[in-house]
C-alpha cells in the first residue's frame, strides 16, 4: 500500500515506520527533522519536511497515497497544545480534497477510566497521570471529536503506557468499549497493529482500545 505517516521520529511512529518498509510497503513520511528518521541503507521511504501545522508544505502529496497513518505527539507537558486537534484537521481536510478515505490516529485510554477499575489505579490514573497529560489529553479530547464527526474510513486507538519492550504480535483489543484490566504495551506492538489492520473493516468508523 502506499503509506502516508505523520509523527515517524516519535517512539511508535519511528517502529510503525520500520515495520511498514520491511513489509515492502510504499511509504512517504512528513517530518519537521528528516534526520532524526529510522531508515537504513537498504530501505528508505520518501521524506517530505514539513509540519502537520503547515499543511501547505505536504497537502499536495496526499493524493498519491492510499491510507493515512498518524503518530503525532507532544513532548511538552508544561504548555498546551494543539497538534492533536488541528494536526488532524489539517490531515482530514488535506484528505477530503484529495479523495482519500482511510486514517488511522492514536489517542490515549487515559482519556478515560473504565467504570470497573480498582479504586487505587483509579486515583493514580485520575490525580496523577490526568493531571501530568492534562494539555495533551485536553487536545486529544477535542481531535477524536474532530475525527468521529468527519466522514472518512477512520479508526482512533487508545493504547495504555507504552514500553519499550519486544514486538510479540499479541495484543487484546476491543472496539468502541472499554478494555477489561487494561496493562502496558510495546510500541513495537501498538506499531504492529495498527499496520496490520488499514484494511481490517472490522476497525472503520470505531475507537479501539488496545493492551497486552
Amino acid at each position: 500500500m502506499k503509506l502516508l505517516i505523520f509523527g515517524a521520529t516519535g517512539g511508535t511512529g519511528a517502529q510503525l515506520l520500520t515495520q511498514a518498509l520491511d513489509a515492502g510497503h510504499d511509504v512517504t513520511v512528513v517530518a519537521r527533522n528528516p534526520d532524526k528518521l529510522p531508515v537504513s541503507d537498504q530501505s528508505r521511504p520518501a521524506v517530505i519536511t514539513g509540519d502537520v501545522l503547515e499543511p501547505k508544505t505536504w497537502k499536495a502529496a496526499v493524493s498519491a497515497h492510499d491510507a493515512v497513518l498518524s503518530c503525532l505527539g507532544s513532548r511538552d507537558r508544561k504548555h498546551p497544545t494543539t497538534v492533536y486537534s488541528q494536526g488532524m484537521t489539517n490531515i482530514i481536510d488535506a484528505m477530503r480534497r484529495a479523495g482519500v478515505r482511510r486514517v488511522v490516529c492514536l489517542s490515549s485510554a487515559g482519556l478515560d477510566i473504565p467504570p470497573e477499575t480498582p479504586l487505587p489505579q483509579r486515583l493514580v490514573t485520575r490525580l496523577i497521570v490526568q493531571r501530568l497529560y492534562r494539555h495533551g489529553y485536553t487536545d486529544m479530547t477535542v481531535m477524536e471529536r474532530i475525527v468521529t464527526a468527519s466522514d472518512t474510513d477512520w479508526t482512533i486507538i487508545r493504547p495504555p503506557m507504552l514500553t519499550n519492550g519486544p514486538l510479540t504480535g499479541r495484543y487484546r483489543t476491543a472496539g468502541n468499549q472499554h478494555l477489561t484490566n487494561p496493562k502496558s504495551l510495546s510500541r513495537t506492538d501498538l506499531a504492529h497493529y495498527m499496520l496490520n489492520h488499514i484494511e481490517d473493516r472490522d476497525t472503520w468508523q470505531k475507537t479501539v482500545e488496545i493492551s497486552s
